[in-house]
C-alpha cells in the first residue's frame, strides 16, 4: 500500500531518536553513527525493532549524515546508506502484521552554509543529496524524509535532489529555533510556500524545540498549507542530572503535548533528540484517527517568498513591484550589467527596497550578455541584501529555469502568456520550482481590444495551467496597459479587465503602469492618475518605479484614503518625504532623518545595507579626505555594525543581513589595513579566539558564522575546524596565549566531547575563557558543564569578545 493513501485514511507515527538510542549503546562522542548500519548492525536493527513494536509506522533508517559533504568514514558511502536501508527494511517486514510499515531514507544537512551567506555552492550540495537519494531509492526505501534543515536554499536543494532522483513520496521538516525562525532567518510561512510550490507531499517541524514549544508554530503552518503537517519533536531541551546528558519531557508529558499538537492540525507525528520507544508508545494514543482533526480545504492565497518572509498578493489590497532592475531604456543598467557592475545593481535594489517597494523585479535581458549565467548571478546578489520577494524577468526558457532553480524561495515568473510556445516552455517550470506565474493576456492573434478578448486568453491559460496541477492561486494576470495617445479606448479596456478577472475568475491582476502615458506630456501625473484608478478597480500589483514621488504618492493616499492603512500611520510617515514633490522617494536626503550622524555617513550606509564595494570605496574617499585610520572605524564602521548587531538581537535583522553588513565591514577594514601597511602601521586586531567544533562534530554552520563575525568586528580569529581534539584546542590555546575559547556543537551525541574540553582547558589553562554554542545547547547546559559563557546566537559571541577584550 502508497504510504499516501495511508496518511489520507488517519495519521502516520513515527520514529524517535536514534542518536540518543545509540549513545546508551555505547556510542562514544565522536563516532560517526553511519558506521554502525556495517560495524553494528544488530544495534540499528534493535532501535528499529522497539520502535516498530512500540507503533511507528514509519521508521527512518540510519542514513542521517550520509551525504558526501558530511561524511567522513573509511567504508564506501553507498554501503553504508544502503546497509542502513536494508537493516530498517528487514525490521519494518518482521514488525507485526497488522498494518503496514514503511521506510524512510531518512537526509540531514550537510553542516555547510550555503552561499552568498557561506562557502557552499547550491549545486554541491545538490550533487551531495542527489547521490544519496539515488543510493536510498535503489535500496528499497519506501520514501524520502528531509530533515532538521535550517537554510531554505539548502532545504530546496535537498528537496530538488529528491525529487529528480527518484519517485518516491517527500516528507520535509525543518528545525526552528525559540524564535519560531530557521537559522538563516525564515519563518513558518516562508517555508510553507517554499515546500508548497515543490510540491512535496507533508511537511513540517523536527528537533530544535520540545512539543510544547512547537504549538503556536504548528497553528500558523497549518494556516499556510493544505498538506499535511509533520511534528517530530525533542523530548525538551537537554540538561545535565548527574553528569550525564538528560531530555526531561517523559513518555506522558510529551504524548499529552503531542496531543495538542494533533488537535491543531498535526497528522504526522514522532520524536527526535531523548525521545524512546516508550515515548513513541504514548504518542499512539494521541494519534489514533477519531483524534485527528479533519484536512482543510486548501484556501486559495496567492503567495511568493524569499527565504526570509512570504508575501500574499492580495486580493483585496494592492502592492508594489520595483521595475527599476531592467536594462529597457535605462543606459547606465545596461552598462552595468554588461561591466559586471553589481554594485550598482544592489544599490538599486536596496533604494527601492527602502522607498516602499514589496517585490523587486530583475531583468537583465541585455543582447550579448550570457542571459542564464548573468540572471542567475544577478538574482543572487539581489538576495544578499534585501529579503524581498523577486520577480523574475526573462523571456529565455534557459535563463528562467537556471534562475528559479537557484532563487531562494517561491518566486514570481514575468511571464507566460496565451501562446502555446509560451504556454508549453514556462508552465512546466513553474510548477516544477514553484512560483506564481505573471500571465499576460495576449497570445498568437496580439492583444485582444477589449476586455472580452483579455479574459478568455486568462481563462485558456487557466485551463492549460490545470494540466500542470497549476491553479488559480498560480497566476496574477497582467490586464495589459497600452498608449492612450494610440487608443483613446485602452485605458478603460484594460481598467475592465482588471475588475472582471478578479469578480469572474477570482485571480489577482498586475499593470506595467507607465505604459499608458507613452507618448505623452507629463507621464507622471498621467501614470499616477492611471494608477489610482487601476487601484480602485481591484488591482493587486503594480510594476512602477518606487522612487517616483508621483507614484508612490497616489499608492500611499489611496491606501490611507480607502480604510487600508489604518490610523493612516504609513501616510504619516511617508508624507514628509514628499513635502513639495523635491526629491526622489528613496533618496539619503528624505531618509536618513531617524539616524544618527556617525551612522548617516556614506561608509556607514554601505555596511548597513551589505553593499561590500560602496563601503570600500567609501572607506578610500574618508582615508583621501584626510581622515585618520582610527577615525574612520569609530565613526563610520562602528557604529553601522553597532546598528546591525543590535537589530539582530531585536529580531528586526536576519542573520543573511547580518552576514552581509559583517562582509561590508571587512571590506572597509582591508582598505583601512592596506593603508596602514603603506605608512609602516598596523591595524591592531583584538585577539587571537581560538574557535573550533568539538570533536565528533562536523557541522561547523554556527561556527564558520561565529568566526565571520568576529573577524569584521576586528578580532583575530584561529579557526580550527571541525572534528577538533580536545588536546589541539589546548595546544593552539596555549601556544597563542589565547584569553578566549569558542567551542561549537550541533550533535547531541558530542555533547559530551565539549564537556571534556571545557575540562581540560579550565585544568590546563585556568585564565582562558571558554565560551560555548550550538543548537543542542542552553545557557543551564553551558553552565552545568563548566563554561564560562554562553552564546545563544553569533552576536552573543561578539558580546562575549567584547566583555573579555574590552
Amino acid at each position: 500500500m502508497n504510504i499516501l493513501d495511508v496518511a489520507a485514511k488517519g495519521g502516520l507515527v513515527l520514529d524517535g531518536a536514534m542518536g540518543t538510542q545509540l549513545q546508551e549503546r555505547g556510542l562514544k562522542p565522536g563516532e560517526i553513527p553511519e558506521l554502525w548500519n556495517l560495524t553494528r548492525a544488530n544495534d540499528i536493527r534493535a532501535v528499529h525493532d522497539a520502535y516498530l513494536a512500540a507503533g511507528s509506522d514509519i521508521v527512518y533508517a540510519n542514513t542521517f549524515g550520509a551525504n558526501a559533504a558530511k561524511y567522513h568514514g573509511d567504508a564506501p558511502l553507498e554501503e553504508v546508506v544502503a546497509a542502513g536501508i536494508r537493516i530498517a527494511k528487514e525490521a519494518a517486514a518482521a514488525a507485526a502484521p497488522e498494518k503496514p510499515r514503511f521506510v524512510a531514507l531518512d537526509v540531514g544537512p550537510t553542516g555547510r552554509l550555503l552561499k552568498p551567506a557561506g562557502d557552499f555552492e547550491f549545486d554541491d550540495a545538490y550533487a551531495a543529496f542527489a547521490e544519496q537519494v539515488k543510493t536510498g531509492a535503489d535500496a528499497g526505501a519506501d520514501l524520502v524524509v528531509v530533515e532538521t534543515m535550517g537554510d531554505t536554499r539548502e532545504l530546496k536543494a535537498a528537496v530538488l535532489a529528491a525529487k529528480e532522483n527518484c519517485r518516491l513520496p517527500v516528507f520535509a521538516t525543518v528545525a526552528l529555533g525559540e524564535d519560531g525562525k530557521l537559522l538563516t532567518g525564515g519563518d513558518v510561512e516562508c517555508v510553507a510556500a517554499l515546500l508548497d510550490g515543490l510540491r512535496v507531499d507533508a511537511l513540517g517541524f523536527n528537533c530544535g524545540l520540545g512539543p510544547d514549544l512547537m504549538l503556536p508554530y504548528v497553528e500558523r503552518l497549518v494556516r499556510a498549507t493544505s498538506r499535511p503537517v509533520i511534528v517530530k519533536p525533542n523530548a525538551g531541551l537537554p540538561r545535565v542530572v548527574d553528569g550525564e546528558t538528560v531530555f526531561t519531557v517523559g513518555p506522558e508529558e510529551f504524548a499529552e503535548d503531542v496531543a495538542g499538537l494533533v488537535s491543531a492540525g498535526a497528522r504526522i507525528v514522532g520524536g527526535c533528540c531523548g525521545t524512546t520507544p516508550a515515548h513513541i508508545a504514548a504518542v499512539q494514543e494521541a494519534s489514533a484517527p477519531d483524534k485527528l482533526p479533519r484536512l482543510t480545504s486548501h484556501v486559495l492565497k496567492c503567495v511568493i517568498s524569499s527565504g526570509i518572509r512570504a508575501l500574499e498578493i492580495p486580493s483585496d489590497d494592492t502592492i508594489v513591484i520595483g521595475e527599476r532592475i531592467n536594462p529597457t531604456g535605462r543606459k547606465r543598467l545596461k552598462a552595468a550589467l554588461t561591466e559586471g557592475d553589481t554594485a550598482y545593481v544592489l544599490r538599486e535594489a536596496v533604494a527601492q527596497a527602502e522607498a516602499g517597494a514589496a517585490v523587486l523585479d530583475v531583468n537583465v535581458g541585455v543582447p550579448g550578455l550570457d542571459e542564464p549565467a548573468v540572471l542567475e548571478r544577478t538574482v543572487d546578489a539581489v538576495q544578499s541584501v534585501t529579503d524581498l520577494p523577486l520577480q523574475i524577468d526573462t523571456s529565455d526558457p534557459a535563463a528562467l529555469d537556471r534562475a528559479l532553480r537557484h532563487y531562494n524561495g517561491k518566486a514570481l515568473v514575468n511571464s507566460v502568456n496565451g501562446r502555446e510556445e509560451s504556454m508549453s516552455a514556462v508552465l512546466p517550470l513553474v510548477a516544477k520550482y514553484g512560483g506564481v506565474a505573471v500571465a499576460l493576456t495576449l497570445d498568437e492573434n496580439g492583444i485582444p481590444p477589449t476586455a472580452d478578448g483579455r479574459i478568455e486568453i486568462a481563462r485558456r491559460i487557466l485551463s492549460r495551467g490545470a494540466e500542470y496541477g497549476l491553479g488559480p492561486c498560480d497566476f496574477v494576470f497582467d490586464a495589459l496597459s497600452l498608449a492612450v495617445s494610440a487608443d483613446a479606448t485602452s485605458a478603460n479596456a484594460a481598467l475592465e479587465t482588471v475588475r472582471r478577472i478578479r469578480a469572474e475568475l477570482g485571480c489577482r491582476t498586475i499593470l506595467g503602469v507607465s505604459n499608458i502615458s507613452f507618448g505623452l506630456p507629463a507621464r507622471p501625473q498621467l501614470n499616477a492618475t492611471f494608477y489610482t484608478l487601476a487601484m480602485g478597480e481591484g488591482l493587486s500589483a503594480a510594476i512602477i518605479n518606487p522612487l517616483s514621488a508621483e507614484m508612490m504618492t497616489a499608492y500611499r493616499a489611496y491606501r490611507a484614503l480607502t480604510g487600508r492603512d489604518r490610523s493612516c500611520e504609513e501616510w504619516i510617515g511617508f508624507a514628509p518625504k514628499v513635502v513639495g514633490l523635491a526629491a526622489p522617494v528613496g533618496s539619503s536626503s528624505s531618509s536618513s532623518a531617524a539616524i544618527p550622524s556617525g551612522a548617516a555617513s556614506p561608509l556607514a550606509v554601505a555596511i548597513r545595507r551589505g553593499l561590500k564595494s560602496d563601503a570600500a570605496g567609501a572607506a578610500r574617499a574618508e582615508l583621501a579626505a584626510g581622515k585618520a585610520p582610527v577615525s574612520v572605524i569609530d565613526w563610520g564602521i562602528v557604529p553601522a555594525l553597532e546598528e546591525v548587531g543590535k537589530g539582530f538581537e531585536e529580531k528586526r535583522v536576519f542573520l543573511p543581513q547580518l552576514l552581509m553588513a559583517a562582509d561590508a565591514a571587512g571590506a572597509a577594514f582591508d582598505v583601512i589595513r592596506a593603508e596602514l601597511a603603506k605608512t609602516g602601521g598596523g591595524a591592531a586586531a583584538n585577539g587571537p579566539i581560538v574557535v573550533a567544533t568539538v570533536k565528533g562534530d562536523i557541522h561547523d554552520i554556527g561556527k564558520n558564522i561565529v568566526r565571520a563575525l568576529l573577524e569584521n568586528y576586528g578580532f583575530r580569529v584561529i579557526d580550527l575546524g571541525r572534528d577538533v581534539p580536545p588536546e589541539l584546542i589546548l595546544e593552539t590555546a596555549r601556544r597563542e596565549k589565547c584569553r578566549l575559547v569558542g567551542l561549537s556543537a550541533l550533535m547531541t551525541t558530542t555533547v559530551g566531547a565539549m564537556e571534556e574540553t571545557v575540562r581540560l582547558l579550565h585544568c590546563r589553562l585556568p585564565d582562558c575563557k571558554v565560551m560555548v554554542g550550538g543548537a543542542v545547547l542552553t545557557a543551564d547546559y553551558a553552565a552545568k558543564i563548566g563554561a564560562d559563557f554562553y552564546s545563544r546566537d553569533a552576536m552573543g559571541a561578539v558580546r562575549t569578545a567584547e566583555k573579555i577584550f574590552g
